[in-house]
């Protein structure tokens, strides 16, 4: 299937990214900051204090208290995509690296303090997207002989595992704070869907089954909600996440059952790629857009 997997380009100069939390339960917007250019993909640190998002190619910490950006070094990785994790301690970072010999997608870690990255998946393209609670391995989409999978991979390199194997684009793999299962989103049925499956690839589950295409599930760190981008059934082919679109966050109970919208905001690819829960799992942070004239 022909997808729109590949991130935008680093140009990012059209568009103004505004910053933003919303209170899950109250449904407040808090605009924390806006830039004249592209950022994407909040990450929320531990502590509460700081996101890290990407932008141009880089990857920057954000301290919402003063509202300053500080660039991470990331050493040689400087094409990171909007796809990047921190680990359950918050030590380091994962990134998606398109590398300078082929443009192509590759995870590597490095220090969250800033540091020289890691190799770890030397086949491309792969983009991150979940951490296990132990620490211990990494979960990513991945294309492999024309088809894009979900993998996991130690986190200190190795051989990589496949965990789906049907035919259509899976994405999005993220652990469940327990580590029992992956919750991904897949177009096996059609239109893009929610799924969620143990973390050993067995009992694939579907979990949303409405007429949007729902992409990027991110499990809160109580385990108890998962939060989705949805877009409209007609604006995008099942297997694309383009930027600029009309689109909504929304939120489902863990254990299945109906959605609720919490935002309906102008983005898309880069608005919420990766978890960007608030770790008390109150708040989400994530990216809205708007076109320069």
């Amino acid at each position: 299937m022909n997808t729109l997997k590949e991130p935008r380009k680093m140009t990012g100069r059209n568009v103004v990214s505004t910053l933003e939390t919303v209170d899950v339960q109250t449904g407040e917007r808090i605009a924390l900051a806006a830039f004249d250019y592209l950022i994407e993909a909040p990450n929320w640190t531990n502590d509460g204090k700081r996101l890290i998002y990407n932008s141009l190619g880089r990857i920057y910490s954000f301290d919402i208290a003063s509202g300053e950006s500080t660039l991470i070094d990331s050493g040689y990785a400087v094409q990171c995509n909007n796809d990047h994790v921190l680990s359950p301690d918050n030590t380091r970072i994962a990134v998606s690296h398109q590398t300078r010999e082929d443009g192509q997608s590759r995870i590597y870690i490095l220090p969250l303090q800033g540091g020289e990255p890691v190799l770890i998946t030397p086949m491309a393209p792969s983009y991150l997207h979940g951490w296990s609670p132990d620490g211990s391995t990494l979960s990513y989409c991945a294309e492999r002989n024309g088809q894009y999978d979900i993998y996991t991979i130690p986190v200190t390199g190795g051989v990589e595992t496949q965990l789906t194997d049907t035919a259509g684009l899976d994405d999005g793999p993220e652990y469940s704070p327990d580590g029992r299962h992956i919750w991904f989103n897949s177009v096996r049925t059609g239109l893009m869907q929610v799924w969620r499956m143990n973390a050993d690839g067995s009992e694939p589950t579907q979990m949303t089954f409405d007429e949007s295409n729902n992409w990027f599930p991110h499990v809160s760190p109580d385990g108890e909600s998962i939060a989705f981008i949805a877009y409209r059934k007609d604006d995008v082919a099942p297997g694309e996440h383009p930027p600029n679109k009309h689109v909504e966050l929304r939120l489902m109970p863990a254990l299945g059952g109906e959605f609720r919208t919490l935002v309906r905001l102008f983005g898309g690819q880069g608005t919420i790629n990766v978890n960007s829960w608030s770790p008390d799992s109150k708040q989400l942070a994530f990216v809205s857009y708007k076109l320069k004239e």
